[in-house]
This record gives structure tokens, C-alpha cells and sequence, in this order.
């Protein structure tokens, strides 16, 4: 099954350590074991790379009900439950939440960020933000979906910028992104250029793989509108040109998208044509930084597990 939200461990946890001490270490296995998680899904990762979504998540649900007083850690890589946590227990709830734990004050003083629980438990009420409290997302999962909100936003930018500029401005771009990339070495040495407007046969721009220029990447660029698709016989004009140049290397590149007897036909080519569409396009000059910039870069630390892991 999926692996579930951070919200359905809380319960568990807490049970778990109402039983006595509990190893942080082992936890993540208790859980898999108890929702039935599968092999492959307890090693999955974000796309980001970082900690497995498993062991993230166990972490914050351990994070929230420790925040709440419901758990203490006894010495270093442990836990248990406590008087508070017992209480809670007792009352035989059947899931916990961010909801749940808002009515402690140590909670919500965590949760909003400032020191004023006190206030807010005497007035009996909660200034914590509820559409946040009921997401069942982790606060990394909620910026992992924030970044790739904003990473979708832009790609979906570059392509509109791309369209509205000339053919020959995107075949330029096309020639900056596979230098940046590390091929041809630089425009400066000339090991990337572009081929003239006329008689190009095909081939819009050139790369040099080695200084001396013996082996090299022929480009063709096609700036299309959405839902103008490239077709097989364009990749198999494109492929003639290689042949005429005694090119066994080709790149064919579209703002656009390759219908799927171009793909098919490109994968059976003893030459070697990579075929990139308008999608892996952005992602390429993103990953790149070919036409974007960093704007702000935040850094995100967690605790190190290794250096608080049981001492030999």
C-alpha cells in the first residue's frame, strides 16, 4: 500500500511508546511492518533525493507529539510516552492529528511559530492556520510541492518566451545549452556555431565534441506552437542531412512534442538521434541555468540521525 500521511503515525507511535522505552532506530521498521509497506516503498526517496519518505515522515509525527509533551526522550536515540501521553491514550482515541495536538499550549506555541501559548490558552483558542493543520503532507512535503509549483510555473514561461522570440534566437539557445551541458567546450572557441540561414540542409547548428573538431553533434531545431507535433518524415529529412555529413550524431529539439512514429523511427536508427521535446527542454535549461537565474536559494538542515544514534 502507499505509504501513509504523517498524521496516521502519531497514533501508533504513541502506542508504541506507552509500552515502554522505544528506539528511534527501529520505528520506521515497526511501521512499515504494521501498514504493510512494501520493500521497494520503504527505501522510495523525494525527487529531491534526501531521506526516505518512510523514515521523513515517522520523524515528524515523533517531531509533533514530542512538541505536545506527549513523548520525552529518555536518553539519547530513545523514547516513551508520557503522563500526558497516557492520558491521551486513555481517552481510546481512534487517529491523532494536527488538530489534536493544537489543544496543548507547548503545541501550538511550536506550531505558530512564537511563545505566546499561554495567552491563547486562555482565551481557548488556536490562531494556528487550520488549512494548514489539515494537510496531511509533512512541512518538507508541503515545500516540495511549492518548489515544483514554482519549477512548473517557469518551465511553462521559458517555453512562452522561447515562442515569441525568432527561429534563430531558439536555435542559439539550443547551441548555449548543450555547451552548458559540456559539450563543444565554449562559443568563445568556437567549438559551437551555428550553420548559415541558407542551405543549411537541415542541420541548424554544429558541436565540436573535441577541439579539432574530429567528432561532432549536428543540431536541428523546430520552433512549434503546442499541438503542432514533430513528425517522422521531418526526422527523416533531418537524418538525410547526417548522412550527406558522414554524422553518425544527431539532436533534433522542438518546442513542441514528436508524435510517436517519429520517436519509434528515431529509436531504431543506426545513427544516434536524441529527440528532446518542449517539456525535456525546459527541464534541461533549468537544470542548466541556459535563459534563468537562482533568485533565492534556501538552505534546509535536519537533524543528523548518525551523530545522536546509540553510543557503542
Amino acid at each position: 500500500m502507499p505509504i501513509p500521511d504523517y498524521q496516521a503515525f502519531m497514533l501508533p507511535l504513541l502506542q508504541l511508546a506507552a509500552k515502554g522505552e522505544q528506539r528511534v532506530a527501529d520505528t520506521a521498521s515497526f511501521l512499515a511492518d504494521m501498514f504493510g509497506v512494501t520493500l521497494e516503498e520503504r527505501t522510495q526517496v523525494p525527487a529531491n533525493g534526501g531521506q526516505p519518505v518512510l523514515n521523513n515522515r515517522m520523524h515528524w509525527a515523533k517531531t509533533y507529539l514530542t512538541k505536545a509533551g506527549l513523548l520525552d526522550n529518555p536518553r539519547r536515540g530513545w523514547f516513551v510516552a508520557t503522563d500526558a501521553g497516557r492520558q491521551l491514550l486513555a481517552t481510546a482515541p481512534e487517529r491523532l492529528s494536527v488538530r489534536d495536538l493544537l489543544q496543548y499550549p507547548s503545541f501550538r506555541a511550536f506550531y505558530r511559530g512564537t511563545t505566546q501559548a499561554g495567552d491563547d490558552a486562555a482565551n481557548g483558542e488556536s490562531k494556528a492556520p487550520l488549512a494548514v493543520a489539515d494537510s496531511v503532507s509533512t512541512p518538507e512535503e508541503q515545500v516540495e510541492a511549492a518548489h515544483l509549483a514554482i519549477q512548473t510555473a517557469l518551465k511553462a514561461d521559458l517555453l512562452a518566451r522561447i515562442l515569441q522570440n525568432s527561429p534563430t534566437f531558439f536555435e542559439r539557445i539550443i547551441v548555449d545549452l548543450l555547451v552548458s551541458m559540456g559539450y563543444g567546450g565554449s562559443q568563445q572557441d568556437a567549438a559551437a556555431r551555428l550553420t548559415p540561414r541558407t542551405g543549411d540542409g537541415g542541420i541548424d547548428g554544429v558541436i565540436n565534441e573535441d577541439p579539432l573538431g574530429l567528432d561532432r553533434v549536428y543540431v536541428q531545431a523546430k520552433r512549434y506552437q503546442p499541438g503542432n507535433a514533430v513528425h517522422r518524415p521531418e526526422v527523416q529529412a533531418f537524418v538525410g542531412s547526417l548522412v550527406g555529413e558522414g554524422a553518425s550524431k544527431g539532436v533534433f529539439v522542438t518546442t513542441s512534442t514528436f508524435s510517436t512514429g517519429a520517436a519509434d523511427f528515431a529509436r531504431h536508427l543506426p545513427q544516434r538521434i536524441i529527440l528532446i521535446d518542449g517539456q525535456r527542454l525546459t527541464d534541461l535549461m533549468v537544470a542548466h541555468n541556459v535563459g534563468v537565474k537562482v533568485a533565492r536559494s534556501v538552505e534546509f538542515k535536519r537533524i543528523d540521525e548518525d551523530f545522536f544514534a546509540d553510543e557503542a
